[in-house]
């Protein structure tokens, strides 16, 4: 197998004069749904701030596509490929849905492409193409994450990363999301999940990253993580 699509070494990352990230080490191949799990406060949206440029690195290295993007900025890693579905959402308000998804596709200046790939994230999440003249903060909670998540997918990446997906949904709408982020990576996007809810992620992904207290603590296919007893015990309640 050649290089990981993301290579991420002995990243070290904080806020100001706090340190948040202490050494972590990540390795995502291409076509892969890996899943950050760890408790609150663990250093999961720390790290995907500093993959994507918004957090300064302070050590360590980050490679995408064999490119160093260390210390590059939020639209030059966007630019590489790199899309980042914030926890929260983050839609504009007073923008319609339409306004929203096209933003995500700013850095872009193939129209006719735009056009269909905004036709595709409609197919993905059709109540889109129902509310598209809606403010898209009015929508609910589930409709707005499908929202961000599509905004995301219109940069056309070959990584998205989704922070929280499940925060605040109900169960069902949950599965609905999961069952289009697999479809989504089956036609090709490479995917990391930041959720709390670690029987989620691991049901999702084909492997996983156990952050605490900003280091990785534990990593591999989550089809033995989930038989692993510290696991089992400290995030599954077994």
């Amino acid at each position: 197998m050649g290089e990981p699509l993301l290579k991420i070494s002995g990243l070290m990352s904080g806020y100001g004069d706090v340190q948040v990230l202490w050494g972590i080490d990540v390795a995502v191949n291409e076509g892969e749904l890996a899943c950050l799990v760890g408790s609150n406060g663990a250093g999961k949206t720390t790290l995907m701030r500093t993959i994507s440029g918004i957090c300064t690195a302070t050590g360590g290295s980050t490679h995408f596509n064999g490119v160093d993007i260390t210390s590059a900025s939020p639209n030059a890693i966007l630019s590489a490929g790199i899309a980042h579905v914030p926890e929260g959402r983050r839609l504009f308000r007073g923008l319609t849905v339409k306004d929203n998804l096209l933003l995500g596709a700013y850095l872009r200046k193939d129209k006719d492409a735009i056009e269909q790939d905004l036709e595709r994230v409609y197919d993905l999440f059709p109540i889109l193409r129902e509310r598209r003249r809606q403010d898209a903060t009015t929508m609910s909670g589930g409709q707005q994450q499908m929202c961000a998540i599509a905004r995301g997918i219109m940069s056309r990446p070959k990584l998205l990363m989704i922070d929280e997906l499940s925060l605040g949904l109900a169960p069902k709408l949950v599965e609905e999301l999961a069952e289009t982020l697999v479809e989504i990576n089956k036609q090709g996007t490479t995917i990391i999940l930041v959720e709390q809810d670690v029987m989620t992620a691991f049901e999702l992904a084909d492997y996983a990253f156990v952050v605490e207290t900003g280091k990785v603590m534990k990593a591999g296919p989550t089809s033995e993580l989930i038989d692993d007893p510290i696991i089992r015990e400290a995030y599954l309640g077994m």
